[in-house]
């Protein structure tokens, strides 16, 4: 039966292989290390991808981020003499925008100050958005005590504020945050809620909050500290008037996003002499960042294969010298009735066991370096059922492969100058 004598097949190559337990397991070694670094170099390709596409999610594949950016004539200026520097978004931007795109679901209009946060005899400088209630519908975080602002806050211009999670524990860490009255930059506001805070720190995929945010009505921002903002850096100083630092936008249907966000743009210069204005579209972002995750994952996937090919020539190698060493054994099999299919069969089998038992042991190494990287470094590493199964089939094709010659060399011997070779 044919099973039968696959089986037998099988278990002579084991014995074969065993008879040179140290000579097989050292060649085995090759396929065992290029089949983890594979492993291992995907798992890190891909945590490293996921993390970046999970920090673009977060801004929101429907929104569109326009920031002010201060002119580089302006910085330079700034350097100088005390002047009164006027950029960035304005009121009029926004209303332009909600108005002109019906593909516009909501607009969020921000202004950012950075003022000194004090609650007691505790001090911190804060980053103060005064921003709308719709700012905690498009930024998602977690409400963990109180209320979000609302829409009768933002119409009565009230003295309320939400702060971050990592605030509240630096200027509030023995007391209950909600109902506490804390002065930032000479004004008193009261805490109304506490939301979890981002981790982001700045760059392209920055998230529009940061860990020290203190939220309060942009209409009372207006009212209390106006659009001029007085700076001294280095022993120069400069007056900024800036009445919009962010604007977020909500498009309707993702499909639209690109689309609009050139349209907001080609508005944008139209109606600003300079360019005091940034945009940054998550969606856009998130299909550059998956392509570079899948050119990082083949480039990693690439590098790891020489390791396997480097494993194949060890296995073509050794069975060439195991054909050399059996060519008598090969030639008495000839002489009483061995076709050469079996022979090649046989020699192929040995090939393939030591190709699939480095294979086996490879993805063992391959799930243990991640988990190691993960723990020394703090790297994310993610190992996915596609990288063992790819990583494993490369190696029984590489066994393959390199063990062919070795079998054809070896069943076309001639029977009888193998059964004369001492």
């Amino acid at each position: 039966m044919p099973g039968f004598k696959l089986l037998r097949d099988i278990r002579l190559g084991i014995k074969n292989l065993y008879l040179h337990g140290l000579r097989s397991f050292l060649t085995m070694l090759g396929m065992v290390f290029g089949v983890g670094s594979v492993v291992a170099m995907l798992s890190v390709g891909e945590g490293a991808g996921r993390e970046a596409l999970e920090q673009i999610r977060m801004l929101g594949s429907n929104n569109i981020i326009i920031e002010a950016a201060k002119p580089v004539e302006d910085e330079a200026t700034s350097q100088v003499r005390t002047f009164l520097s006027v950029y960035g978004l304005t009121y009029e931007d926004e209303f332009r925008i909600a108005a002109t795109f019906s593909q516009v679901d909501r607009t969020v209009p921000v202004k950012i100050l950075r003022q000194d946060g004090r609650f007691r005899d505790r001090g911190q400088e804060v980053r103060l958005v005064g921003t709308t209630p719709a700012w905690f519908a498009l930024v998602k975080r977690p409400l963990l005590a109180g209320r979000v602002l609302l829409p009768d806050d933002f119409d009565m211009n009230a003295g309320v504020a939400v702060i971050t999670e990592a605030l509240a524990r630096q200027l509030l860490p023995m007391e209950a945050p909600v109902g506490q009255a804390i002065r930032v930059g000479g004004e008193y506001f009261r805490v109304v809620g506490v939301v979890s805070n981002s981790t982001s720190e700045g760059g392209a995929l920055a998230a529009p909050d940061r860990v020290n945010d203190v939220y309060i009505p942009l209409s009372t921002a207006r009212e209390r500290f106006g659009d001029i903002s007085f700076r001294r850096v280095s022993g120069s100083s400069s007056r900024e008037r800036v009445e919009l630092h962010q604007l977020l936008v909500q498009v309707r249907d993702i499909n639209e996003v690109e689309a609009t966000a050139k349209g907001i743009e080609a508005m944008l210069q139209r109606f600003h002499k300079k360019v005091d204005y940034r945009l940054r579209v998550p969606l856009a972002l998130l299909r550059q960042a998956e392509e570079t995750k899948r050119t990082f994952s083949i480039v990693l996937a690439s590098i790891a294969g020489i390791s396997l090919l480097v494993g194949g020539i060890g296995i073509m190698n050794i069975m060439l010298a195991t054909v050399t060493e059996r060519t008598r054994e090969i030639g008495i099999r000839r002489a009483i009735g061995a076709k050469r299919r079996q022979i090649i069969s046989q020699f192929l089998i040995e090939t393939m066991v030591l190709s699939t038992a480095g294979g086996g042991l490879g993805i063992a190494c391959g799930l243990l370096i991640p988990w190691f990287i993960t723990r020394l470094t703090g790297l994310v590493t993610v190992v996915t059922p596609f990288s063992l199964i790819l990583s494993l089939l490369i190696s029984l094709a590489v066994g393959l492969v390199f063990g062919l010659y070795p079998a054809v060399r070896a069943a076309r011997l001639d029977p009888i100058v193998a059964l004369r070779h001492e």
